[in-house]
C-alpha cells in the first residue's frame, strides 16, 4: 500500500481543539421557497425547516410541483428520509449534487423528500448523527399528530404509513441504524416502510478481502477509510463498535423491517456490504440485495445511468 495523506486526499486539516478546517467548497443551491416567482419553472419545490435550533439542524423538504391524482384527487405521496454521503466530516443538504439528487428523487418516484442536515464530524462524534435522524422522524411524525398546525406539505400530501429512511455512504450507515432504533419508538400514526441502503460505509478490525485488494483505492482508500473512523467514532472505541460495525449486533435486526441495500463491485466495502445482506437474512429480514459487478463507491454521483438505476430501485422498491 502506497503511503498516502488521509488529510490531504480529503482536503481537510485538523485543528487544536479537534475540529477540522475543511479546504474543499462545494457550490451550493437554494430551496425555491414554497412559491417561486416562476413555478412552472420548476419540477420540485423545496424548502428549509429548523429541526433544532440549539444543535444548529435543519431539513430541506421537497414536493413535486405536479402532484399524481386518483380519480381527481390528490393522490398521497411516500416520505423519503435522506441521509447524505460527506464520511461524517463534511457534505450539506444545500450543496448542488445533493441537492439535485434530492430532486430527482422527489420529482421520479415520487415523493416527499426530507433531506437533513445533520451535524458534522469530528466537532459531533456518532450518535449525534443518529440523534439528528430521531429527530426528523419525530419531527414528521408531530406534524401528522396535528393536521391543522403542521406543515402543510407533510400533513396534506405525506402517507404516512409509507415513510422510508434512505442513505448514502456515511448516510446509509445513519438510515440503518436510525432505523434500528426506530424499533422501539412511539411513531404512531407513523410507519417506517422500508430501509435503503447505498454503498453502506460499515467497518471493523478485521480486514476483508476487497478492503485489501482495493487498499490504494483511488476513490475510497483504506487509509481515508480508517481517519473517518477515527474522526467519527466516540473517542477510544475501535472500529468493531456497533455503530462502524453491525455484525457486532447482529441479533438486534429481527425487526428492522424491509431493507434493500445497493452496492457496487469495484467498492472496497463490497465484501462487508455482502456480508451484512448475509447476516440480514439469517436474522430473517425481507433484504433486496442489488449488487452490480461494475462501478466504484459513489459512482452514483458522476454517472448519470447509475444515478437512474438507483432511482428505478427505489421506484419499485417504495
Amino acid at each position: 500500500m502506497s503511503k498516502l495523506d488521509p488529510y490531504e486526499h480529503l482536503r481537510i486539516s485538523l485543528n487544536p481543539d479537534g475540529s477540522l478546517t475543511r479546504h474543499h467548497k462545494l457550490p451550493t443551491s437554494a430551496a425555491t421557497g414554497e412559491s417561486p416567482q416562476n413555478p412552472s419553472a420548476h419540477a420540485v419545490l423545496s424548502k428549509d425547516v429548523t429541526l433544532n435550533a440549539d444543535k444548529k439542524t435543519w431539513m430541506r423538504i421537497y414536493l413535486p410541483a405536479k402532484l399524481p391524482s386518483n380519480d381527481n384527487s390528490v393522490a398521497r405521496l411516500p416520505i423519503i428520509f435522506f441521509f447524505h454521503g460527506g464520511g461524517w466530516i463534511s457534505t450539506s443538504v444545500a450543496d448542488t449534487a445533493v441537492h439535485e439528487s434530492s430532486n430527482c428523487i422527489s420529482s421520479e418516484v415520487p415523493a416527499i423528500v426530507v433531506s437533513v442536515e445533520f451535524r458534522l464530524a469530528p466537532e459531533s462524534r456518532l450518535p449525534a448523527q443518529y440523534d439528528d435522524a430521531a429527530d426528523a422522524v419525530f419531527w414528521v411524525r408531530n406534524q401528522a399528530a396535528d393536521p391543522v398546525a403542521g406543515d402543510q406539505w407533510i400533513t396534506d400530501y405525506g402517507d404516512f404509513s409509507r415513510c422510508y429512511l434512505y442513505g448514502a455512504s456515511c448516510g446509509a450507515n445513519i438510515a440503518f441504524n436510525a432505523a434500528m432504533r426506530m424499533q422501539q419508538a412511539e411513531l404512531q400514526p407513523l410507519k417506517i416502510a422500508g430501509t435503503i441502503l447505498n454503498q453502506p460505509f460499515f467497518g471493523s478490525n478485521r480486514r476483508t478481502g476487497s478492503e485489501l485488494n482495493r487498499a490504494d483505492d483511488q476513490y475510497f482508500p483504506l487509509p481515508v477509510q480508517d481517519l473517518l473512523w477515527e474522526l467519527a467514532l466516540p473517542v477510544g472505541s475501535d472500529r468493531d463498535h456497533r455503530y462502524c460495525n453491525p455484525l457486532a449486533a447482529e441479533e438486534k435486526v429481527k425487526n428492522v423491517g424491509r431493507c434493500l441495500v445497493i452496492g457496487y463491485g469495484g467498492d472496497p466495502l463490497i465484501d462487508r456490504q455482502q456480508d451484512f445482506v448475509e447476516m440480514l437474512k439469517k436474522q430473517g429480514v425481507t433484504v433486496e440485495a442489488r449488487f452490480d459487478d461494475v462501478g466504484f463507491h459513489g459512482i452514483d454521483m458522476i454517472d448519470s445511468k447509475r444515478t437512474i438505476a438507483i432511482l428505478n430501485f427505489i421506484k419499485l422498491f417504495v
